[in-house]
């Protein structure tokens, strides 16, 4: 989730790029840093810590020149210090590049490079690519970069300058990249606002395609090199458009940046290749024999289908509380419980203090945590990031399927370390979750949200609703639910299908939207049996169906379907309705869904 920005034209390109990573800091704030080209040298300055410790540092010693590129970091590879910190150079300091993303094979990349005689400065993967390209160079950069990005596996914005050509060549596959057109000058960037100060003319750059910018103005082409013609759009947004990126709401926003947060919770970390999961955790697989989660609110929800996960893949028995009951409920806890904290922001005080009773009764302590540097991180033995990016929107969408997505990775880990799993069913299932972004990209298609959000008006004056789900999609009954409520202000429940008849069908009557989880999976035919009896007594059922499955269309009133996929991955992608059907539900009722009454963002009170 780094921010990346770059600058080619006649103006002091310091001082831009600084205000372009400003308008970034959003996206990390571990580390920053700028290149600066004058036509006879690159000089790098870098700083750990926020913008500010940078520009601190430029203001007693500026780096002069027309041309450069910035990276504000959100670390991954490496921790975040001086070194780690971006623009990453080839030893000479020729080439010098800016990175967001993951690069997937970069240690088999490194083993190579090394025993070629390259020197290593940082522990980051970024660098990697900075030397791939030093040994592609033959006088011409463009190709360079070119070859060096054919031998890499991942999801990068790249961009990349040398200090022999007045140049910048930028490169893009799954994470953001916008150009900015002016009046002789050209700009990159990783959103629209940090470009905002200087052209509203933006070309968005897709995925595979390659830009090269110099004082003519610029190129697009495919990785192959074949001219490749791209729209420039005429932005007209205000600042706070422009800080949603052209979305309505944060939230909306945050909904729609899944593909990436996933890819960056994921990518990495999966290795298909090899059909195993790599975690960049210490944690021993074998000093613990059951697990607490301690979580609240949607985070909670993403802790119940991590205990299903990881009773059903890794086979360890695991408990699951509401944090602010955890502590208080005198849990047994011996030095062989692992005790996992589940967290977007890592300050929720009341997660934060059951972890702390974990620890007192011996409890090992791992965080699921989306936030660097917090209270969690810092008190608890091990964390495994998320890497969703900053989640604005209160109503959490992008940290919920990201925490959910770190659970099956921790699943399929112990699964694959313990030995409950074959190494062929952990390499399905690696191949099967390294589809998640494209999975959720087709979820957010536009025929799909035009029929949720024609299901949010049609239903937008219920005053209850009931959602219902079975299995590893019992939770994410409970997340639409939560959703709703939070947002729109429509009383909802949530309960598992099979437990109904024992007393909430006494709540169905015509009147009752029942929101039902019915996708693929092998309690699919009980599910169905349980909407019969929803429909027996006239309520008004909703079916989230998986694509092609028209045989039980006949059971609903109305229908939203989802990409078809694994059911241990499908409740990452049967969030995706439910958060829209709330979202298009109190859009429709006027509500303001970034700022829902009573509500804030991180809970640091009991």
């Amino acid at each position: 989730m780094c921010g990346i920005v770059g600058y080619i034209g006649p103006n002091n390109a310091q001082d831009i790029l600084i205000s372009g990573l400003s308008k970034l800091e959003y996206r990390g704030y571990d580390s920053a840093g700028i290149a600066v080209g004058d036509g006879a040298c690159i000089a790098t300055r870098k700083k750990a810590g926020k913008l500010a410790n940078l520009t601190a540092d430029l203001e007693h010693s500026p780096l002069p020149g027309t041309f450069g590129i910035g990276h504000t970091r959100w670390a991954t590879h490496g921790p975040p210090n001086d070194t780690n910190s971006h623009p990453h150079a080839t030893e000479n300091g020729d080439i010098v590049l800016v990175h967001n993303g993951i690069i997937e094979n970069y240690l088999e990349l490194k083993e190579g490079l090394l025993e070629r005689g390259h020197q290593f400065r940082s522990d980051t993967d970024s660098e990697v690519v900075a030397h791939l390209i030093e040994e592609a160079y033959a006088g011409n950069l463009e190709e360079a970069v070119r070859a060096a990005l054919a031998k890499v596996r991942g999801a990068y914005a790249l961009v990349v300058t040398h200090k022999d050509h007045r140049e910048i060549v930028a490169a893009r596959t799954v994470s953001p990249l916008v150009m900015g057109v002016g009046e002789g000058e050209m700009f990159l960037a990783s959103d629209v606002p940090a470009l905002l100060n200087y052209t509203r003319q933006m070309v968005f750059i897709q995925d595979g395609d390659m830009v090269i910018l110099n004082d003519d103005g610029y190129r697009i082409t495919d990785m192959q090199g074949h001219p490749v013609q791209r729209e420039v759009e005429t932005i007209d947004w205000d600042a706070e458009a422009a800080e949603k990126g052209g979305y309505d709401a944060y939230m909306q926003k945050e909904i729609f940046e899944q593909p990436q947060a996933l890819s960056n919770t994921l990518l990495g970390r999966l290795h298909d290749d090899q059909g195993s999961v790599e975690l960049d955790i210490e944690l021993d697989p074998n000093s613990f024999d059951r697990i607490h989660i301690v979580a609240c609110g949607t985070a909670y929800y993403a802790g119940m289908v991590g205990k299903y996960l990881l009773e059903q893949l890794a086979r360890v028995p695991v408990e699951l509380d509401v944090a602010s009951e955890y502590r208080y409920r005198e849990p047994v806890v011996t030095d062989r419980t692992l005790a996992i904290a589940v967290s977007q922001s890592g300050e929720t005080i009341d997660t934060l203090e059951g972890m702390r009773e974990a620890m007192r009764g011996g409890a090992q302590t791992l965080g699921i945590i989306n936030a660097k540097g917090s209270s969690m991180t810092r008190e608890l033995d091990h964390t495994l990031y998320v890497h969703a990016g900053p989640e604005i929107g209160v109503a959490s969408t992008k940290a919920y399927t990201s925490m959910v997505s770190a659970f099956l990775l921790l699943a399929l880990w112990l699964g694959q370390q313990r030995g409950t799993l074959s190494k062929e069913e952990v390499a399905r299932l690696v191949h099967e979750a390294r589809a998640l972004p494209r999975l959720i990209s087709e979820a957010l298609s536009d025929d799909r949200l035009g029929r949720v959000r024609a299901v949010a008006q049609k239903y937008h004056q219920a005053r209850d609703y009931l959602f219902l789900g079975r299995g590893v999609n019992n939770p994410t009954a409970y997340e639409g639910a939560l959703k709703l409520k939070e947002i729109s202000y429509i009383h909802a429940e949530a309960y598992a299908a099979g437990e109904m008849k024992h007393g909430p069908i006494a709540l169905i009557d015509e009147h009752l939207p029942v929101v039902v989880v019915a996708t693929e999976s092998r309690l699919l035919e009980k599910t169905i049996s349980n909407v019969q009896e929803v429909r027996a007594r006239g309520g008004r059922v909703i079916l989230i169906l998986s694509d092609g499955d028209t045989e039980n269309v006949q059971h609903a009133e109305d229908v939203l379907y989802v990409p078809r996929c694994d059911e241990m991955i499908s409740p990452i992608v049967n969030a995706v309705p439910m958060q829209l059907l709330a979202y298009y539900t109190a859009e429709t009722l006027g509500k303001d869904v970034d700022k829902p009454r009573n509500l804030a963002k991180s809970v640091t009170v009991e």
